[in-house]
């Protein structure tokens, strides 16, 4: 078992725990022969007894220990020791070009075809060495901070031989080619696929494929045609344009064959970027899109299971997709058939009665001018409800009453030199009448002698909404609803509606769209994620990943998810916004602090007494005070001449004893001269000057 200190191979001393994979877990490592940091993939425990597992070990160190390449994160040594089987690599310190493109939104043509042809170079000394990523996508790739692009985690590559390489490896969906996601063989143009699928989000900012689940998007990457991610921004060159969708062709004959003339392309491309010059082979009877099989599908969903992911270490929860399930349920198939002739055969027997009617065949009823519609339609009870009571009240008072009768209340504000601000003046339906339930009744609002014209923010997002209120002085109430048609996170409704007039300063009620209630699911937790992996988990998710803050945490290591907004298993949708913390580590021991309060007296007798018994001080000589810590550091000083010295010092630290130092000079008299005398005719005397010193042991005082 691994634990921090311990050190492997004789020479790796692993630090921390830096990540955690399906499979591995991650250490940075000290390798004391060479003097450098390393990154240390450790097989874990419950898998080093298996010898499958060991064997796929060995086989992913043994394929990358011989790639050897700038744009490669190259691995250094592969051992085993006491059941622990590990791999040596190098320690890049950086982001994933996935979190490089969501800090970014997307990036510049530019920069796109830069990191691109440096991922090209690296795989492209894989395929020479006969290696298969099978797992290209932005979380594999890492920007350092120097900015050197780097390919990483050969985790399923294998070493090909000259045969056709067949595999179940999903990788990961959103960027799989169509024969890896039909479950058939993958190549060197398999990855040429997914890099495709990558340059496409590097330049967009998103996904070409997406869906609720696994299968849903394999099936999209199988049947449905490439979009152009000129269809997302226009500005994107067309040789780029047609560089991505030579990638990412259905058929891998009809892509690039190799990733030297990806390369050569994209150079080009760099230079030249609206020149029209990428060539792609025409449409054949093979390698047109065809229809997807329902045993393909049924090949999809067993490869699809939930698998160990290599970047969290935890299984993915895949829905069960309803829809899916339907479709191809052949049980269902035969309902849905006989559902449809019963609704068939009932439409006819109405339609026959309808027109036997019309041309007096037959008769409907006692009364022969009541039609078959009308019948009906009479046996359909419209619900309807009082209108209450609403007149002078207060508008929100109003507005609830309107609510609980099943009513919808919409203010419509008007100046009033005589009605108190936000008082009910009128309605459009008169108390006593009845009324449709649901029916929408539009109160007149007094607001005041001074109104400001409301903004309209429905379909804004709610960080411009509220700043667009918020401009105008109005302040912002939010409630949330569902929505089939109003994407999660925009404004649904707002009251009062924009363009009519409110009281300045007023509140204007918004309502934010949670998305689609049927695309509800539960809030996964990321605690003891990375934080790189746990912004990828959730933004996979179609989360909105808010404030990310780092505070201590004696719990998660420095580096890990310790808290999120929204607790595990709660019902989230799509666009719900979710803030996380990230541990600094454990707290610091917080320092014992102390204060020196108090007065320094002047120098006592004994004192400034010499050896001679003479004094040293006299009053009013100037005298230098320094305080210090036991420690020798300086916390106080000055030059004084008068005593008493008031002294207030707080928050020392370290120590719990000093000193109080008091220096002067003085001088003593060391002889005269026989007979010499000065122009008053005195004596002439000798001295010297001498520094005093007087020491005095002080104790601190403990702050409460």
């Amino acid at each position: 078992m691994i634990k921090i200190g311990m050190k492997i191979g004789d020479r790796y001393e692993i630090l921390e725990k830096i990540g955690t994979g399906g499979m591995s877990d991650v250490y940075k490592a000290k390798c004391h022969k060479l003097n450098r940091m390393v990154a240390v993939k450790v097989l874990k425990q419950e898998f080093s007894e298996n010898a499958n597992f060991v064997s796929k070990f060995r086989t992913e160190a043994q394929a990358a220990a011989g790639l050897m390449h700038p744009n490669i994160v190259n691995v250094y040594d592969v051992g085993d020791e006491n059941g622990i089987y590990y791999i040596v690599m190098e320690l890049v310190e950086g982001i994933t070009l996935k979190k490089y493109i969501e800090k970014k939104a997307r990036l510049s043509v530019k920069e796109a075809i830069t990191i691109a042809t440096q991922i090209c170079l690296g795989i492209e000394t894989a395929h020479n060495n006969h290696i298969i990523h099978r797992d290209i996508k932005p979380q594999n790739v890492i920007i350092s901070k120097e900015g050197k692009v780097k390919v990483t985690d050969f985790g399923i590559a294998k070493a090909a031989t000259s045969n056709t390489i067949t595999s179940n490896v999903m990788g990961s969906v959103h960027y799989t080619s169509p024969e890896q996601a039909r479950g058939g063989f993958s190549d060197e143009k398999s990855d040429i696929y997914s890099l495709g699928i990558t340059l496409f989000e590097m330049v967009t900012g998103r996904v070409p494929f997406n869906g609720d689940t696994t299968v849903a998007i394999a099936i999209k990457q199988i049947q449905e045609e490439m979009p152009s991610p000129r269809e997302f921004v226009p500005e994107i060159p067309i040789s780029l344009e047609q560089i991505i969708l030579k990638c990412t062709q259905k058929s891998p004959d009809r892509r690039y064959q190799n990733m030297a003339e990806l390369i050569d392309d994209l150079r080009k491309s760099y230079a030249n970027p609206d020149e029209d010059f990428v060539k792609i082979a025409a449409i054949d009877e093979f390698a047109a899109t065809r229809p997807i099989t329902t045993e393909e599908i049924a090949s999809i969903k067993k490869i699809s299971k939930p698998q160990k992911e290599e970047i969290t270490g935890v299984l993915p929860k895949a829905p069960k997709d309803e829809a899916d399930g339907d479709e191809y349920d052949p049980t269902m198939n035969k309902i849905m058939t006989v559902l449809a002739i019963v609704v068939g055969v009932i439409i006819c027997v109405v339609a026959i009665l309808l027109i036997g009617k019309t041309i007096g065949i037959f008769k409907m009823g006692k009364d022969n001018n009541i039609s078959a519609s009308d019948s009906i339609t009479s046996e359909i009870s419209i619900e309807q409800v009082v209108m209450p009571e609403v007149m002078d009240m207060e508008y929100l008072k109003a507005a609830e009453i309107l609510k609980k009768a099943g009513l919808v209340p919409k203010a419509k504000y008007e100046e009033s030199d005589t009605v108190k601000e936000g008082i009910v003046m009128g309605s459009s339906i008169h108390e006593g009448l009845k009324v449709e339930v649901g029916a929408t009744v539009e109160l007149t609002v007094s607001a005041g002698t001074k109104t400001d014209i409301v903004p309209d923010v429905e379909g804004k997002t709610l960080s411009a909404a509220t700043k667009d209120i918020m401009d105008l002085n109005f302040k912002v109430e939010i409630e949330y609803d569902y929505s089939d048609t109003v994407p999660a996170g925009q404004i649904i409704s707002q009251v009062p509606s924009g363009g009519e007039k409110a009281p300045s300063g007023s509140t204007i009620v918004i309502t934010v769209s949670q998305g689609s209630k049927s695309e509800v699911f539960q809030m996964p937790s990321v605690l003891g994620y990375l934080t790189d992996d746990a912004i990828i988990e959730l933004t996979e998710l179609g989360l909105e990943v808010g404030d990310v803050i780092e505070v201590y945490n004696n719990v998660y290591g420095a580096g890990y998810v310790c808290y999120q907004s929204i607790p595990y298993g709660t019902d989230v949708s799509k666009g719900t916004r979710v803030d996380i913390q990230v541990s600094k580590g454990a707290e610091p021991e917080v320092e014992e602090k102390y204060c020196f309060k108090g007065d320094i007296l002047a120098p006592t007798t004994a004192e400034i007494m010499d050896e001679d018994g003479n004094t040293t001080y006299t009053s009013g000589t100037e005298v230098t005070i320094t305080i210090t810590k036991s420690d020798g550091t300086v916390l106080f000083e000055t030059k004084t001449t008068s005593f008493p010295v008031s002294v207030n010092m707080t928050g020392i630290t370290g120590a719990t004893k000093g000193t109080i130092t008091m220096t002067y000079t003085y001088k003593v008299v060391i002889g005269s001269e026989d007979g010499a005398v000065d122009e008053n005719g005195d004596t002439i005397v000798t001295s010297e000057t001498k520094e005093g010193k007087i020491v005095r042991e002080i104790e601190f005082t403990k702050e409460e």
